[in-house]
C-alpha cells in the first residue's frame, strides 16, 4: 500500500498532462482523421515507446545532465524545434502546391506502418521539456530513492496511460461518420496542423526556459 499513493499521485499528474493538446495529441489527430486507423496506432506506439524512454531518463537523471551540460539541452531544443518546424512547413507547402494544380489523386497516400512509428516516436522524442516535466512529476510523487521496482511501475504507468489516452483518439477519429467529416474538411486540418506544428517548434526553440 505504501507504493500506491506515489502511483496513484504520478497518474493523475499523467493523466493531465496526456491528455493537455500538444504536439503528440496532433499528430496522432490527423494521422488517424486523414491517413488509417492501423497507421494512427502505429504513431501511438511510437509515442508510448517514447514515453517510455522519457520516463526512463528521468529517473536516471537526466534534469542533472542537462544543469551539468547546458549546451546539450539548448542543443536537444533546437534540433526538435527544428524537426517541428519541418513537419509544419511540409504540411503547409504541400498544401499549397496542391493548390497550385498539381493532381489530388483519389485521397492521402498510404502511410506504412513503420513510417507512421517512426514519425510518433521522433515527434515524441524531439521535447526535451518532456524529460524535465517526467523528472518533476517523480520528484513531486515518488520518493527520493524509489526503489528499481517502484520507478518501473510508474514509467509502466506512464506508458499504460498515454497509450489508451492516444489509442482511444484513433478509434474516435476513425469511427465511419468521424472519418467522412474530416475527410471533407482535410484542407483546413493541414492548415490549422501545419499553422500548429510551425508554432510548436518555433516556441521550443526559441523559449529560453
Amino acid at each position: 500500500m505504501s507504493s500506491l499513493a506515489p502511483l496513484i499521485t504520478v497518474g493523475m499528474i499523467w493523466v493531465v498532462a496526456a491528455m493537455t493538446p500538444g504536439p503528440n495529441f496532433l499528430l496522432t489527430a490527423r494521422v488517424a482523421a486523414v491517413r488509417s486507423r492501423v497507421a494512427g496506432l502505429m504513431v501511438v506506439l511510437g509515442i508510448a515507446i517514447a514515453t517510455a524512454i522519457w520516463g526512463c531518463a528521468g529517473l536516471l537523471g537526466i534534469h542533472a545532465l542537462f544543469i551539468a551540460a547546458p549546451w546539450f539541452y539548448w542543443a536537444f531544443k533546437l534540433a526538435g524545434g527544428a524537426y517541428l518546424l519541418y513537419l509544419g512547413l511540409r504540411l503547409l507547402l504541400v498544401r499549397a502546391r496542391r493548390q497550385d494544380g498539381v493532381p489530388r489523386g483519389s485521397g492521402a497516400q498510404p502511410l506504412a506502418p513503420l513510417a507512421a512509428f517512426r514519425l510518433g516516436l521522433a515527434t515524441s522524442l524531439a521535447n526535451p521539456k518532456s524529460a524535465l516535466s517526467v523528472t518533476s512529476i517523480f520528484a513531486a510523487a515518488l520518493p527520493a530513492s524509489p526503489s528499481p521496482l517502484l520507478g518501473g511501475l510508474a514509467v509502466a504507468l506512464m506508458v499504460a496511460i498515454s497509450t489508451l489516452w492516444y489509442a482511444l483518439v484513433v478509434w474516435l477519429l476513425t469511427l465511419g461518420a468521424v472519418s467522412a467529416a474530416f475527410a471533407r474538411l482535410r484542407h483546413w486540418i493541414d492548415r490549422v496542423a501545419g499553422a500548429l506544428f510551425v508554432m510548436f517548434g518555433l516556441r521550443l526553440a526559441l523559449d529560453r526556459a
